[in-house]
């Protein structure tokens, strides 16, 4: 009986073997040598390889170095400048009256404290600064006395310490600031998901594509990550000098994304967010030069038939006037850039303007351009303008 299982046991695993290398060389004469090429390696092919096909992860990866994105990501070949150069050449304090009241100035601390003998006035209005030498207290409140010696009631202030960027080079893709606490999304929609990360203002970004959707830019700051155009202004890097630059210096003033961009030799080497005319103190479109600059200048006017609007900011620093009264200078008055705010000046931060004011030259080119072409560019719509 055990005789009859093992010879059948063996009977079996010579037939198994014998089907089996007879299934597997018929199957190899009927299959056809493989003579494509491999696959590459997984990465970024700027051109079609030759000896293998740029597929799978390697498309992903290419279609990522097209825009500028790599993995990681390269860092922007900038610095911020120095932050001595936020140091204000001078003090300000701010009027805290009623923007409909007079404010009085005095000879003496004592006058101004009781109030009494008043011997000029500066005229109301919302935005009023000056600058001052020395500052004293009655019942808590600050007096502070003028470079002429007069004495007023005014608090000093703090300006804010937000500076652009330095480039070594001009950079492989555009970037950006974010300007308002931004949500990032998966995709260019209100309807993609929302991602766990959460940019601040004043963050530093580089984008990679933008696309139009659901009525607003998108911009790709990362591999699946998107910011909406409210949150975010853009550096549109040309190194083309404008029509009639022909000395490779100018200074790009972008009415759209409220930036400026500066550039030497046609290479972009500093750039930051600035605040530019409000609606409808427009900052004038067009090509000019910087004719007059001035460490620091006195600035007062008012443009609406009641004078509602009137303004009065002591010692300006770092002013470049390049288009009437329209001039490039530093506002301490400004908390945030990147929004329309001025009645026609470009107003940078202490710092920014600073940094310009070492840079420029008189007869330096000043282009002023808006992409949307929603400014007006008629020349006789404009007045002098202001700051």
């Amino acid at each position: 009986m055990q005789r009859a299982i093992k010879l059948w046991v063996t009977t079996l695993f010579i037939t198994l073997v014998i089907t089996f290398f007879s299934f597997s060389t018929a199957n190899a004469q009927s299959l056809e040598p493989y003579t494509a090429k491999p696959l590459c390696l997984p990465g970024a092919y700027r051109v079609d390889p030759v000896d293998c096909l740029a597929l799978g992860p390697s498309t992903r990866l290419t279609e990522m170095a097209s825009v500028g994105l790599t993995v990681p990501a390269r860092p922007l070949p900038a610095v911020k400048p120095d932050p001595a150069l936020n140091t204000s050449p001078v003090s300000i304090a701010r009027i805290n009256l009623d923007a409909t009241e007079k404010a009085p100035l005095y000879t003496t601390f004592e006058d101004a404290t009781q109030q009494v003998n008043p011997v000029r006035y500066i005229d109301p209005g919302q935005l009023r600064y000056v600058s001052f030498i020395n500052v004293g207290y009655f019942n808590n409140k600050p007096y502070v006395q003028l470079r002429s010696g007069e004495w007023m009631r005014a608090s000093p202030v703090a300006y804010t310490d937000f500076q652009g960027l330095a480039f070594s080079r001009t950079p492989r893709n555009s970037f950006g600031w974010i300007v308002d606490t931004a949500e990032v999304r998966a995709a260019p929609t209100y309807s993609a998901s929302l991602l766990e990360k959460v940019l601040l203002r004043e963050d530093v970004v580089q984008i990679y594509s933008v696309q139009n959707a659901d009525k607003t830019d998108w911009y790709m700051i990362g591999p699946g990550q998107w910011v909406e155009r409210r949150y975010i202004r853009q550096v549109r890097i040309n190194t083309t000098p404008p029509e009639g630059v022909t000395n490779g210096r100018w200074i790009e003033v972008n009415l759209y994304d409220q930036t400026v961009s500066v550039y030497e030799n046609s290479q972009l080497i500093f750039a930051t967010l600035v605040a530019t005319g409000v609606e409808p103190f427009f900052t004038q479109p067009g090509l000019f030069q910087i004719y007059s600059k001035k460490a620091t200048e006195t600035m007062s006017g008012a443009f609406e038939p009641d004078r509602s609007d009137y303004y009065y900011l002591q010692d300006v620093p770092w002013t470049m006037y390049y288009d009437q009264a329209r001039a490039l200078h530093g506002a301490y008055w400004r908390a945030w850039f990147g929004y329309e705010q001025s009645h026609g000046c470009v107003n940078f931060s202490l710092g920014d303007s600073n940094w310009l004011f070492q840079w420029a030259r008189e007869g330096d080119w000043v282009y002023v351009w808006d992409p949307s072409g929603q400014t007006p560019t008629d020349p006789n719509y404009y007045g002098a303008g202001g700051a």
